[in-house]
């Protein structure tokens, strides 16, 4: 599962983070790194960007980006 899947007022736990290295150090320089819990606040009326919580403070994310990103539901 992905944390595009995650709806929304639910939570998930990083498992993984694919794609480039770039792309990679990125995410995980948001602060995004396996173990994190991540809770999905609300998604835009079309479906993207969505905005998670992640530590304690809100991102942004793009779809293309969240699906970089595997989680499992908690």
């Amino acid at each position: 599962m992905t944390l595009k899947d995650i709806p929304v007022a639910g939570t998930g736990k990083v498992t993984k983070i694919h794609g480039s290295d770039k792309l990679k150090r990125r995410i995980m320089d948001m602060g995004i790194t396996k173990g994190t819990d991540i809770y999905v606040r609300k998604v835009a009326p079309l479906g993207d960007p969505m905005e998670v919580t992640v530590r304690g403070f809100e991102l942004s994310l793009r779809k293309d980006e969240a699906v970089n990103i595997d989680v499992e539901p908690v």
